[in-house]
This record gives structure tokens, sequence and C-alpha cells, in this order.
């Protein structure tokens, strides 16, 4: 695993970042591999610590999505939408970037050392702009956030408060000239105020993976929309083909999440049958489990 320090002087730093209106890091503590093609189309995504089961899967789904297109994913390593986006990226073997809010040598929440290993492993970077075992302070968070906003093209905010730190990354994005997305939630949840916000002052909605991935189609070279396409021909390639029965609880899984025994209800099998058909999807990783539902992945 590497580890070092890249200055703002140094031909390596990234490009985008030290085009910042605020306050530019003099330099970039990191750990991994660190690589300049990394760097060159980012993705920030952002939310809420107290996410929801929606939130969880909505994340889960776009990020899969366009982290398997080649986009890296960067996120400020928090639980919640940004473990939850880390994650995802690194289970479809894709770029992701932990920005952290206290020294290079801390993990932080230190309950994600896991995550943390993951992430390295994957070939991804770890990265701050403080040195040794700093602590986090309430300062140092949205500073961090700067960095997150300012790596990116483009900043995702999945579920978001009134007060969400994560309307702080998007006000930084804003000020940097970066694309704002905005994932719509239900209206009745407080988390969706933020969004709601957002969206009223122009962020772009996004229904798919596809809203964002055209944005990089049309922002990058022409080699990523070719990378892209090739990208998803030999991740679609790579899967086995669902099984009817697995098509039909998909189909049943879209209008809403279910338990095992109004799936099977509906899908008129018995539960064993039921049973043995989502033991096979959660391995496969179409769908996931929690409280007794299941949810496309």
């Amino acid at each position: 695993m590497g580890q070092g320090i890249i200055k703002i002087s140094d031909p390596r730093y990234p490009a985008l970042l030290k085009k910042i209106s605020t306050d530019v890091p003099r330099q970039l503590y990191y750990k991994g591999e660190w690589r300049e093609d990394i760097f060159q189309n980012c993705l920030a995504v952002v939310g809420s610590r107290r996410m929801t089961t929606y939130g969880k899967q909505i994340t889960e789904k776009l990020v899969s999505e366009i982290a398997g297109r080649g986009v890296t994913i960067v996120s400020g390593f928090m639980y919640g939408i940004d473990a939850t986006a880390h994650k995802a990226a690194v289970d479809i073997g894709g770029k992701t970037i932990a920005v952290m809010p206290c020294g290079i040598e801390l993990v932080h929440p230190e309950n994600q050392v896991k995550l943390y290993d993951e992430i390295l492993e994957n070939k991804g970077l770890i990265i701050s702009e403080y040195k040794g075992n700093l602590l986090p302070v309430n300062w140092t968070y949205p500073r961090r956030n700067r960095i997150v906003a300012g790596l990116a093209r483009a900043v995702m905010v999945v579920e978001a408060g009134e007060r969400s730190g994560s309307l702080i990354t998007a006000n930084f994005a804003r000020k940097f000239k970066r694309k704002i997305f905005a994932v719509p939630g239900p209206l009745t949840s407080i988390l969706s105020k933020g969004i709601n916000q957002l969206i009223k002052e122009g962020a772009g909605v996004v229904t798919d993976a596809e809203d964002i991935l055209e944005f990089f189609r049309k922002c990058s070279k022409p080699s990523f929309a070719q990378s892209c396409a090739k990208l998803g021909f030999e991740r679609s390639r790579g899967q086995a083909p669902m099984s009817s029965l697995e098509q039909k609880i998909i189909q049943q899984l879209q209008k809403e999440s279910m338990e095992i025994d109004f799936l099977a209800r509906n899908l008129a099998i018995s539960v064993s049958e039921t049973g043995r058909a989502l033991s096979m999807m959660e391995i496969k990783r179409l769908i996931f489990s929690e409280n007794g539902k299941y949810y496309i992945k």
C-alpha cells in the first residue's frame, strides 16, 4: 500500500481541486495507489448519516451502475450515505476516494476499519489535508466537504434534512460552479426537505443512473464514453441471466418491498420455493433483505 504527500506544486495534484475558489489545500496526505486517472471523472455522493432503507437502496443501485461505468465515487467516509456509496463502489469493482476530516493516520469512524481496508485493497484512495493523528473537530468537517466538492465534476445528494451537512457540500459545489444533482425522496420524509430545496434551486433531478452518466459523457473526452459503453457490455455479459421466477420477483419488488409471505402469495407459489429463489438472488446480489423485507439491490 502506498502512502505519501502531494503538494500543490506537484504536477500530480488534482487539476479540478486546484481550481476551487475557496482555500485550496496546500497539500494532500494519502494512503493507497495515487493514480492521476482516478481524478479524471469524479462524482461526489453525499447524504444523511441517518439513512433510511430507501436511501440505502437507491444509493447502492445508483452508485453500482455509475461506478460500474468508470466514474470515481468521492465521499466523506461517514456512516450512512457516505459509507454506503463507498461500499457500493468497492463491491462493483469501481474506483472510490474517501476524504477524511482527521489526520491521515486515523480511521474515522473507527468502526469502519473493514470498509477502510476494502477501499485500499480495491486500489482506491484515502486522503486528508491533515497529517498524523489529528482528531476531527467541528470545523474540520466542513473543510473536508470543500475537498469532496472540489475533486468532483458533480455532486449527487441522497437524503438531506434542512440543516444537513450534505447541503454544505452542495453549497461548495455551487460556489465552485460544479453540477448539483438531487435524488427525490418521499414528500413525507424529513430527509426530503433538503433535497426538495435543492431541486427548487435548480439541481438536476436523478431518476436513474443514466442522468449522471449522460452528464459525464457530455463533459468528458470521447474516450470516456467509449470506455463507459465497453464496461457496461462486459459487466452485462458476465452476469448469468435471471430465471423466469427471478424476473417475476424483481417485478414484484419494483412495486414495493415485501416480506416472503406476501411475495409467495402474489406469485402463487410455496414459501419454501420463494425462499430458495430469494436466497439465490441474494447470492447474486440482485436483492437484499432488511427487517424481514426484501428490496432490489
